[in-house]
């Protein structure tokens, strides 16, 4: 799906809103209104991948979110992980990067995926 216009993105859009009220789960694969929804959505998602990329989190964004979503406080973590409160301050401001060590044990009490850790 190379070379999606904007013109063509924004038809293709059009008609996945058109199609999305239409088109239930109940409704045979073959349908034409099924068929014609995954088509779009396929020009739709190809479209908006190329110009409307979502970034990875940093390493630094992933430790201030996991700490939101646990109400957990700096403080806490580095007594967690055995470190100093002011080097997980460090990691978040982006000043310094975990170490292996350090960066698994982020992963395993902040329960962050060690792929998204590493930005894949």
């Amino acid at each position: 799906m190379d070379n999606i216009t904007k013109d063509q993105y924004e038809f293709a859009l059009k008609r996945v809103e058109e199609l999305l009220p239409i088109v239930d789960d109940n409704m045979p694969a073959n349908d034409k209104n099924a068929v014609e929804l995954s088509l779009v959505s396929d020009i739709v998602i190809a479209y908006e991948k190329e110009h409307y990329p979502i970034e990875k989190p940093t390493i630094s964004e992933l430790i201030e979110l996991s700490l939101e979503e646990r109400k957990m406080t700096q403080k806490q973590l580095a007594y967690e992980i055995g470190i100093s409160p002011s080097r997980i301050n460090d990691y978040i401001s982006g000043r310094s990067e975990p170490s292996l060590k350090n960066a698994g044990l982020l992963c395993q009490i902040l329960g962050i995926s060690p792929s998204a850790m590493l930005g894949l």
